[in-house]
C-alpha cells in the first residue's frame, strides 16, 4: 500500500505558531509538514501573504532556522494550486477568501487557529476545517506506523 500525505492548507497563524513555538500543536505540524506526512497546498496569493506576513515577523536575526526550515518546506512538500473557481465573499474576513479559494481548489483541508472565520465556507460549501489539534487527532488516526514500515 502506498501511503498519500493528507492534503492541508495552513492558516498563516498556523505557520507562524509552528515555526516559532516548535514544541506546541503547531510546532508537530511542521513537523508533519517536513516528515512528508502531509503536503501543504499554497495559491500564489496565499504563497505571498506567507511571505509577508512570515518576512516581517521573522525578520530577526534569531528566527534564521525557522526561516531555513520554510524555505526548505516549501520546495519539498508543497502543491501549487492554481484557482480555477471562487466563491467570494465567503468570509465575514475577506483576508480569508484566498485561503479558502486555495483550499477548495486544492481538495485540501483548512488547518486554522481561527476556525470562526471560516464557519461559513463550512456549511456553504462543505469546506473541511480542522484546527490543528484535529489535524494531529486525525493523523494519528490514519494508522501511519503500520503504513510507513511497509
Amino acid at each position: 500500500m502506498n501511503f498519500m500525505p493528507m492534503r492541508v492548507v495552513l492558516d498563516t497563524n498556523v505557520v507562524f505558531e509552528g515555526l516559532t513555538k516548535q514544541t506546541g500543536v503547531c510546532g508537530l505540524i511542521i513537523d508533519a509538514w517536513r516528515a512528508g506526512l502531509i503536503t501543504v497546498c499554497v495559491s500564489t496569493s496565499l504563497m505571498l501573504e506567507y511571505e509577508d506576513v512570515l518576512s516581517r515577523k521573522l525578520a530577526e536575526p534569531r528566527w534564521q532556522t525557522a526561516r531555513r526550515i520554510l524555505k526548505r518546506l516549501f520546495m519539498q512538500h508543497t502543491r501549487f494550486v492554481d484557482i480555477a473557481f471562487s466563491w467570494r465573499p465567503t468570509s465575514p474576513d475577506p483576508g480569508d477568501d484566498h485561503v479558502i479559494d486555495c483550499a477548495w481548489n486544492g481538495s485540501a483541508v483548512l488547518v486554522t487557529s481561527n476556525i470562526r472565520d471560516f464557519a461559513h465556507a463550512r456549511r456553504k460549501l462543505g469546506l473541511k476545517v480542522l484546527t490543528p489539534v484535529e489535524l494531529l487527532n486525525t493523523l494519528a488516526n490514519l494508522n501511519l506506523s503500520d503504513t510507513l514500515i511497509n
